[in-house]
């Protein structure tokens, strides 16, 4: 579609946007950190004609990041990074109030999600930036002869980082990325206590459970596991962490909780959430061990954590729509078995996501990163490379100067011991 403006793009519907703009705006209120990057951006013009395309999750969140790009003097291309994590009126408000190319429709199917991906490579983007790697994955496959074009990326999650450094380690990665997701100030907080609110938030969107006295199982231990498991816990819940890191198991144990294989949790669970960033955690074995209402769900970034495929065979008895974001799945033996947002992330599937106030940290990362990128993509190999630590720690300043807390700074005298050697007992 184009705007009687001339701006391109495809969304569900462009009468949507005054909603949107209102949400958008909500979320600006919460995100201080990114709206002073925005104002130093606006009067510096650090990304001034830059082609920049990004595949990323259309929130209103995300609709300040891009507003910030473009206050920065980019030239901005924007499409979903999963087909089920688009709010249609914030899409249909960056095309209508700011101008931002748009493609992004909340259920599209997958031709559509590549077909978006390709409309936002069409851009000939400079710098990529990307949530899951899916952008940066079809420009290596399938549109390579843009790859000279491209000056940086920035990625923004768990997954795509992942991806990305099996690229590097097979050396086929063509250009440098910015590990936006391995900042402290990324990882620490959006990965722990965004995922972990907006998981347990989706869950009881979707079902209306009580999860008090529900045994509740977390498939993996990492950020996003740990922020899970204590959400999950503080809601009253019998948290049980299934891990296959003997580390982070261990760590599970201390933090309180049972720990045991998938296989003895799936008989006595009553949801399972994973969030590991791997195939088939929940698998046949598994699923078929599921008692009767059973809740199953995943955070990860792909749909690949549930075997879906295995759980379609087991309900021989077919399987149905009962609630919004929820498939039931009836099994020969009459247990029913139920999967929420297809299996996709449910936080943004069945929820808003992540809240704007964790959200603030992780954009400033990614403007910010896009900003250090294109300063020094020229020394950079094609390689995998993470925030450096001054901007990290500047970004953390800030938040706590917008949250008014002050904290206490190194004397000359503790600054010189640190430096020093010569000390002892």
């Amino acid at each position: 579609m184009t705007t009687p403006t001339g701006i391109t793009g495809d969304v569900k519907d462009l009468s949507l946007a005054p909603r949107g703009k209102a949400r958008i705006a909500w979320a600006a209120k919460d995100m201080p950190v990114l709206r002073l990057i925005r104002e130093r951006f606006a009067r510096e013009q650090p990304l001034k004609g830059i082609r920049i395309s990004a595949c990323l999750h259309v929130t209103t969140e995300t609709a300040n990041l891009a507003i910030t790009l473009k206050a920065a003097g980019a030239d901005l291309v924007l499409c979903a990074s999963n087909p089920l994590s688009t709010q249609d009126d914030v899409a249909a408000s960056l095309i209508v109030d700011e101008g931002i190319p748009t493609y992004a429709i909340k259920g599209e199917d997958e031709q559509t999600y590549y077909k978006h991906i390709a409309a936002a490579l069409d851009h000939a983007p400079q710098m990529t930036m990307d949530d899951g790697c899916d952008l940066v994955s079809q420009l290596h496959k399938e549109r390579q002869d843009l790859i000279p074009n491209v000056i940086a990326g920035t990625e923004e999650t768990t997954t795509g980082v992942i991806r990305l450094r099996s690229m590097q380690g097979q050396g086929v990665l063509r250009f440098p990325v910015l590990a936006v997701n391995d900042s402290d100030t990324k990882h620490l907080f959006d990965n722990r206590y965004g995922t972990g609110q907006s998981t347990v938030d989706a869950i009881i969107r979707a079902t209306n459970l009580l999860l008090a006295g529900r045994n509740f199982v977390v498939a993996g231990y990492g950020w996003c596991g740990k922020g899970v498991a204590s959400r999950a816990k503080g809601m009253g819940a019998n948290v049980i962490v299934t891990e296959v890191n003997p580390v982070r198991a261990i760590e599970a144990l201390m933090d309180g909780f049972r720990v045991m294989p998938m296989a003895e949790a799936a008989e006595i669970a009553d949801i399972i959430v994973t969030v590991t960033g791997d195939i088939n955690v929940l698998n046949s074995e598994h699923l078929s061990r599921l008692k009767d209402g059973a809740v199953i769900a995943n955070s990860g970034h792909f749909n690949d954590e549930i075997n879906i495929a295995a759980l379609e065979a087991l309900a021989t008895g077919g399987h149905q729509p009962v609630r919004d974001f929820i498939e039931e799945y009836a099994y020969s033996d009459g247990r029913k078995v139920y999967l929420l947002a297809d299996g996709r992330l449910v936080n943004l599937s069945a929820a808003d996501g992540h809240p704007a106030s964790v959200m603030d940290m992780s954009f400033a990362n990614q403007a910010l990163g896009a900003e250090y990128m294109l300063k020094n993509a020229g020394q950079l190999a094609p390689q995998v490379y993470t925030i450096p630590q001054e901007i990290d720690q500047e970004i953390a300043r800030l938040k706590l100067a917008a949250m008014g807390v002050r904290i206490d700074t190194l004397t000359p005298e503790q600054e010189e011991y640190l430096n020093a050697w010569e000390s002892g007992t």
